[in-house]
């Protein structure tokens, strides 16, 4: 499927924005967005325009609506995934229209002049997730397979067969350890095969 640069920006954005939650599941108590200072580097670092002095009122609604999108990255059928995504962007109020702000070449923006943060983000990550529904590739919407890690991601890999979030670090590991089981499985069977051996010996001689 073709993803153009805005919406590639905004799929990272609710991506990293998923993954700031602490995880239960994986161990993993840090949250993400401590205090409104982790909010504005946050919108710094996605280059998220159009958003003024961040209150804890902002900090509040993408905290409420990091949830939902955590719950889409969840659902299992594309109809859930549906209505959940719709949700966020009704509640977002979108108002589409084309800009060509600071630099960058024509695209949409989904979210409503004046729209807080989390309603901007809901609007535009909302739309950039909907892509994946109507293309029937909502299955691309994942966690990572590592069961210490659990990390949101999308799988943009042409046959669908990403299982890990970085397969540098999750990948590798599990690879690694994977090796080092069978290579212990294998020291075993040899010391077995040798075991018995011995006791043929012992049992000839006898």
């Amino acid at each position: 499927m073709l993803i153009t640069h805005d919406t590639r920006c905004a799929l990272d954005a609710v991506v990293d924005l998923v993954n700031s939650a602490p995880d239960e599941e994986s161990g993993d108590s840090v949250e993400g967005l401590a205090d409104v200072a982790a909010l504005g580097e946050f919108v710094t670092n996605h280059a998220i325009s159009d958003v003024g002095v961040l209150t804890e009122r902002d900090l509040a609604g993408v905290l409420r609506i990091r949830g939902r999108f955590a719950e889409v990255f969840a659902a299992e059928e594309p109809h859930v995934a549906a209505t959940l995504i719709n949700e966020l962007i009704a509640a977002a109020g979108t108002t589409p229209r084309l800009t060509d702000h600071d630099g960058y070449d024509w695209h949409v923006h989904y979210f409503a002049p004046g729209a807080s943060v989390a309603d901007h983000l809901a609007a535009d990550c909302g739309m950039a997730l909907a892509f994946f529904v109507v293309a029937g590739e909502q299955e691309r919407l994942r966690r990572c397979e590592a069961p210490d890690c659990r990390r949101a991601f999308i799988d943009l890999s042409r046959n669908r067969s990403r299982r890990y979030c970085d397969s540098r670090t999750c990948g590798n590991r599990l690879h690694v350890a994977a090796y080092r089981a069978r290579r212990r499985e294998a020291a075993g069977l040899e010391q077995d095969l040798a075991g018995q051996k011995v006791v043929q010996a012992d049992a000839s001689v006898g």
